[in-house]
């Protein structure tokens, strides 16, 4: 039931231009490298795309641009942002009509949500969805989520909920593969951390933001061949990159984007605020780890 949903698959980033407009070209650039790399997916808005600072308009944008630049060559995960149970039915619409292949619920922020109206809320979403759903849960970075009962449960509830994005350390994400019983194709995120120990807790995949990609996706591999040495080998050459960038999310958009950035060539980082601004020190670490791990070997 959840075959289709594997692997490595890479979120992109918000790179906006000068005048604060998000820029085509890196858009663009960003969806081809996923496509040369080797990436089993791609998905876009959530976190690390900056989803809360992004309009409705801009929302939509981010998913027709990149369903234009992948024309099929990858299945295509949209993260779903909104405060009511109409307003992300909406956007799971938009998503579905540019073929999207799985719609991801992120929890509405809403102050005072218990875990049972959470339930209720994404229900309401299942409930009248046309294509594969799945959650992202995030308390940690989000500030409210689902236990994995309770996951457990809506899954048993809707057999159109395949997938559960987690962030969390893979001690959590292997009680959501038991609780769950084969159930939903479990991914976890955090930028690759504990990455090896992932696949040996029952991850279908990950999806990191696009710094490492290329070699998450080579570490995914031999993992899957049986080679854990040569997995072992690549995440000691990337750890230090992702503890680095992973430290928040702020610390994510600030650090991460530049490092992507570093690796495309692009000298030139543009914010929109809120935002973490780089300091000297950080942006040594950035310019060494982009020196370490050299352009994306297929960059256009």
């Amino acid at each position: 039931m959840t075959s289709s949903f594997s692997g490595i698959w890479p979120i992109l980033y918000a790179f906006f231009d000068r005048h604060d407009r998000l820029d085509r070209t890196l858009m663009g650039r960003q969806t081809e490298l996923c496509v040369q790399s080797g990436g089993r997916g791609m998905a876009v808005l959530g976190l690390a795309t900056e989803v809360a600072k992004l309009s409705p308009a801009e929302r939509r944008q981010v998913v027709e641009w990149a369903a234009g630049d992948l024309a099929g060559r990858l299945p295509l995960a949209v993260t779903i942002f909104g405060p009511t149970p109409e307003a992300q039915l909406d956007a799971v619409s938009h998503a579905a009509a540019h073929g999207a292949s799985l719609a991801i619920l992120q929890p509405p922020r809403t102050p005072g949500m218990s875990e049972a109206d959470l339930q209720v809320f994404f229900s309401a979403v299942m409930d009248r969805a046309t294509i594969p759903m799945a959650i992202q849960n995030a308390p940690e970075y989000l500030g409210i989520g689902l236990s994995p009962p309770a996951i457990a449960e809506l899954a048993r509830r809707h057999p159109n909920f395949r997938v559960l994005k987690g962030e969390g350390p893979a001690v959590l994400i292997r009680r959501v593969v038991e609780e769950t019983e084969g159930r939903l194709a479990v991914f976890n995120g955090r930028g690759g951390l504990e990455l090896p120990d992932n696949f040996r807790a029952g991850c279908a995949g990950l999806v990191p933001a696009p710094d490492c990609m290329d070699v998450q996706i080579a570490l995914w591999a031999a993992m899957e061949r049986g080679d854990e040495a040569e997995a072992e080998r690549l995440y000691r050459d990337i750890l230090p990159a992702i503890v680095f960038v992973m430290q928040s999310i702020d610390h994510l958009i600030c650090y991460g984007k530049r490092l992507v950035a570093a690796r495309m060539g692009i000298p030139e980082v543009f914010d929109r605020a809120p935002v973490l601004a780089p300091t000297p020190f950080g942006l040594a670490a950035i310019a060494r780890f982009a020196q370490r791990l050299g352009p994306y070997p297929t960059a256009p």
